[in-house]
């Protein structure tokens, strides 16, 4: 007697895992929504908040985005990842009613003394970037943010809970976060207090790049190889900009790179690569043996702790 064995095409023996995502996360979209009063999303241009904006618009289909989405613009962006933020939210034949942005300008609360300005113009306004944030949630009376965070990014983000709660401050307790059982979320909020919202928790960077395949999802051209000038700083490929200035000892070279993600320009590194498919790139992915943000963000290697203290403070 003999037996036959069925063979899973390697290439597709993912999707049944991310619909299983999707779904949860579409779930978790729809909670917030139904318990919260005033949710934004918050927008980077980046993939995790491009999947993110995805899942959003399908959970409503074919009703309209219910809510806004924001973006804390640093004024240190990638020219790429502005035109395409503009271009997402413009009204389309399939999305007559296009997306409302809220833009919230860090170099308006430096000019409002909101925020001081490191003393180095060309330096990182990321910190500065936690002020603007709490200033818009506060303006716009937002009682809940989405975040497009995942769990395996930074420790402090594997700590964080899918709904985590801030106080009347903007500011987050690690201590002080609600048990979720069997993906069940408590909403409830007293005045002042908000929460944000990670529906892409248990997804890592393979899980994304792989989604973005599967539904097809445009993205800013730099997460594909192309040609910069760049140059090395403590480790860090960054690229040569208004922003960016080599100092004496930094020599600035024509270098076939990508983004594995996207922040202020001025502490966000490239990786050498030579993928400008979305096959090359998940395959890239597949090898990789450290994280977007521990190889490519100077600010999370200022201590081990960096993020989470960003976090305590109130930033995304």
């Amino acid at each position: 007697m003999t037996t036959s064995t069925t063979t899973v095409d390697p290439a597709i023996d993912h999707i049944p895992a991310l619909r299983i995502l999707e779904s949860e996360a579409v779930h978790i979209i729809r909670e917030v929504v139904a318990e919260l009063e005033n949710p934004v999303l918050l927008f980077s241009g980046g993939k995790d908040s491009i999947v993110l904006l995805h899942l959003a618009e399908k959970a409503f289909r074919p009703h309209p985005l219910p809510f806004p989405i924001l973006h804390v613009d640093t004024g240190h962006n990638f020219s790429e990842v502005i035109a395409f933020r503009d271009k997402r939210v413009t009204p389309t034949a399939a999305r007559p009613d296009g997306i409302r942005l809220i833009v919230a300008s860090v170099q308006e609360s430096i000019d409002t003394g909101r925020v001081e300005e490191p003393d180095d113009p060309s330096g990182s306004r990321n910190r500065l970037q936690t002020r603007t944030l709490l200033d818009a949630l506060e303006h716009y009376k937002f009682d809940a943010a989405f975040g497009g965070a995942r769990r395996d990014e930074d420790r402090a983000r594997a700590k964080e809970r899918v709904f985590s709660f801030r106080d009347e401050f903007g500011q987050w307790d690690p201590r002080a976060q609600r048990a979720e059982p069997w993906s069940l979320y408590n909403g409830r909020i007293r005045r002042g207090e908000s929460v944000r919202v990670f529906p892409l928790s248990n997804w890592t960077e393979l899980d994304i790049w792989r989604y973005i395949e599967l539904e097809n999802i445009e993205l800013p051209p730099i997460y594909f190889a192309s040609q910069r000038e760049v140059f090395t700083r403590d480790g860090i490929l960054l690229t040569a900009s208004p922003f960016t200035h080599p100092r004496p000892d930094e020599k600035v070279a024509t270098e076939w790179v990508r983004y594995r993600t996207v922040g202020d320009l001025t502490i966000t590194g490239a990786v050498r690569s030579t993928a400008t498919t979305l096959p090359e790139v998940i395959a890239e992915v597949e090898e990789a043996t450290v994280s977007e943000r521990g190889e490519t963000r100077a600010d999370d290697r200022t201590s081990s702790a960096a993020m989470e203290d960003r976090k305590r403070e109130g930033y995304f």
